[in-house]
C-alpha cells in the first residue's frame, strides 16, 4: 500500500477541485460514510463506511482509503480497507476490485461516487472479479458459510468498542465525553461507599 503523496504532481487545479469536493464531503457526508480530512496530503483520503442493515457487515465500521495517484483524475484511485473484511472483492492487503476503479472509470466521477459504490459493494458482492477466491467460492456455493465467516470478521475486526467492553477495556475506549464522566462518576461513588464501610467497621 502506497504512501507516497502525489500533491506535488498533481495541478493546482485538481488539488483545489478535490479539496473542494473533500470539504463539501465533510459537512455534507452520504447516509452511513464518513471522510477523514488530511489536510497535508489530499491525495490520503479516509473515510469510513458502516456495514449495511441486512447484510453480514451490519453494525461494523469499516475504515479504508483512496490512493489518489499523479495521474488523478485521469487514472483511478486505488481503495483499500484498512479494516479487515471477509469479502470476495477485498485481497489479503485490504485492496478492493470494483468495476468503477477499472474499466468503467471515468475523469467525471469524483470521489462521493466511488464511497458510494464501495459501499453497494458490501450489499451486492461481484464474486466474478474475485480477488478472495475463497470468499467468492463461499458466496456462489455456501451462502450460509460465506455469511457467518463475514459476520465472524466484521464481529472481531470492525466492533472494537464492543469488544473493549466485553474483554474489561472500558477505561482505555471511554476516555473522554458523557460516558466517561459517568464512569468517572460511579467511581467516585464506589470509593464512597468504600470510605463508610471502612468507617462502620472500626465503629465495630
Amino acid at each position: 500500500m502506497s504512501s507516497i503523496s502525489n500533491v506535488e504532481n498533481l495541478s493546482p487545479q485538481i488539488i483545489r477541485h478535490v479539496s473542494k469536493e473533500l470539504g463539501d464531503l465533510t459537512k455534507s457526508p452520504p447516509e452511513g460514510i464518513k471522510v477523514f480530512l488530511n489536510e497535508e496530503d489530499i491525495t490520503d483520503v479516509q473515510a469510513s463506511i458502516e456495514g449495511p442493515a441486512g447484510t453480514p457487515y451490519a453494525g461494523g465500521l469499516f475504515r479504508m482509503k483512496l490512493v489518489l495517484s499523479k495521474n488523478f483524475p485521469s487514472e483511478p484511485p486505488k481503495a483499500f480497507f484498512l479494516t479487515k473484511i471477509f469479502h470476495p472483492n477485498v485481497a489479503s492487503n485490504g485492496e478492493i476490485c470494483v468495476n468503477t476503479l477499472k474499466k468503467d472509470w471515468k475523469a467525471e466521477l469524483g470521489i462521493k461516487h466511488i464511497l458510494l459504490t464501495i459501499k453497494c459493494l458490501l450489499i451486492v458482492p461481484n464474486p466474478e472479479s474475485a480477488l478472495n477466491e475463497e470468499a467468492g467460492k463461499l458466496l456462489l456455493e455456501q451462502y450460509d458459510d460465506y455469511s457467518s465467516r463475514a459476520k465472524m470478521f466484521t464481529e472481531i475486526h470492525a466492533k472494537p468498542l464492543k469488544a473493549g467492553k466485553e474483554i474489561g477495556l472500558t477505561k482505555d475506549i471511554v476516555s473522554e465525553g458523557p460516558m466517561a464522566k459517568k464512569h468517572a462518576g460511579d467511581k467516585k461513588l464506589l470509593d464512597k461507599k468504600k470510605k463508610e464501610k471502612k468507617k462502620v467497621l472500626k465503629r465495630l
